[in-house]
């Protein structure tokens, strides 16, 4: 990623919400949301442990917020 510093413990967060930039639920008022269906499948490709997915989608949650109040800006 190039332009960001991300520090080592958020590093497989932000790979994972990168992944997920196209599974955006969009509707008439723009973005609710991510689809958190395909997360399951994310976090196996990127060989995040399973007692980490809990964290993961924590962090996933926070940037999601952060990313939805970006785009109402």
């Amino acid at each position: 990623m190039a332009g960001v510093d991300v520090w080592p413990q958020n590093f497989d967060a932000v790979r994972v919400f990168e992944a997920l930039s196209s599974q955006w639920r969009v509707g008439a008022g723009g973005a609710s949301g991510l689809d958190y269906q395909v997360l399951p499948t994310v976090l196996r490709i990127f060989d995040i442990k399973r007692k980490q997915w809990r964290d993961i989608f924590d962090c996933i949650r926070i940037m999601e917020m952060e990313a939805m109040r970006a785009m109402r800006e």
